[in-house]
């Protein structure tokens, strides 16, 4: 069992230590044979920013493969949507027990999202760090 996350790219761009990848990120079915004329398969371009100490190694137009670990994967999974809607859940069983308003239990739980997101924000150098990407030929 492998323990990478690995996705095929197209050197976009490189700017200082930064190696723009596009990679087409697809659903599990874009695969199938008949992918093409269902509305179910979805394939969509993602621009990868990757820090990498030997970018200048790299040109526009240069197949690489684009590598992470799965914790990464785990980690951007938990900040990305476990994390929120654990916050979402708390604060509207919390509103609503305090308040016995379900509007404002179901408002409070949607706006706890702002400080969340703010902060993710506020912290994505720090971050970037953490979920970071690596490149192969």
């Amino acid at each position: 069992m492998s323990n990478k996350i690995k996705h095929a790219g197209v050197v976009d761009g490189v700017e200082g230590e930064c190696v723009r990848v596009r990679i087409l990120q697809s659903s599990a079915c874009s695969a199938c044979k008949v992918a093409a004329h269902c509305n179910a398969s979805e394939t969509k371009e993602k621009i990868i920013d990757v820090m990498d100490a030997d970018a200048s190694h790299y040109q526009k137009g240069d197949q690489v493969m684009v590598v992470a670990d799965t914790a990464v994967g785990f980690r951007a999974s938990l900040y990305g949507y476990l994390l929120p809607l654990i916050l979402m859940v708390v604060t509207l069983v919390g509103v609503l027990a305090a308040t016995h308003s379900e509007g404002l239990a179901a408002v409070s739980a949607l706006g706890i999202l702002i400080p969340y997101y703010v902060l993710l924000f506020l912290m994505r150098n720090k971050l970037r760090n953490r979920l970071s990407f690596t490149l192969e030929r």
